[in-house]
């Protein structure tokens, strides 16, 4: 899955960094030129001992919480992981209908583990769509092993991921979305 020509970033922080508002920013100014990212954006640092981690779907929007109920947390099981599978299937589909970027909230545990939102990285990279994910410092040398060494490693600052962006254009950019027409569009 993960080769020489696979677009792949991985946005590197560090435990007193938080990516999140570098990749909304990113996504906005995306938006305004006319790009299409999907995508999953968790919106600030989770803190041991809260029972939420809000997170945006940069496509739509929508805000909800990945984690369980607080009944739930309480009892061990933070990560709604029922949530999650309907959320990559959400992402899956709006792939399909045609992306220039896919946001992915966070390289962890899960999807270290082949499960979270891995199988989401693979359908973009099979749908030829770049792809952007936000990886902890001390899970780094996981995620070079689950991607076969195949990225761009950038620190987490706005600049690097506007450079990765640009050298992606530079090379033919990322494939043009699927413009569907109407017939007066068509016949102009």
């Amino acid at each position: 899955m993960f080769d020489a020509q696979c677009d792949v970033a991985a946005l590197v922080y560090d435990r007193d960094q938080c990516p999140d508002e570098v990749l909304l920013n990113f996504v906005a100014e995306l938006q305004r030129r006319g790009r299409r990212p999907v995508g999953l954006v968790q919106l600030g640092h989770h803190d041991a001992g809260t029972v939420a981690m809000p997170a945006r779907m940069v496509h739509s929007g929508r805000q909800f919480n990945l984690f369980q109920d607080a009944e739930r947390y309480r009892a061990g099981r933070r990560l709604d992981l029922e949530r999650l599978v309907q959320v990559r299937r959400e992402m899956m589909a709006e792939i399909d209908r045609g992306a220039d970027l896919l946001v992915v909230n966070r390289f962890g545990r899960q999807e270290r583990e082949g499960r979270g939102l891995a199988q989401l990285i693979e359908h973009a990279l099979r749908a030829d769509v770049s792809v952007i994910v936000p990886v902890p410092a001390f899970y780094f040398n996981d995620w070079i092993a689950y991607v076969a060494g195949m990225c761009v490693k950038l620190p987490c600052d706005a600049e690097a991921l506007d450079q990765w962006w640009k050298g992606l254009a530079a090379r033919g950019g990322p494939p043009p979305r699927h413009l569907q027409h109407n017939v007066c569009e068509a016949l102009k």
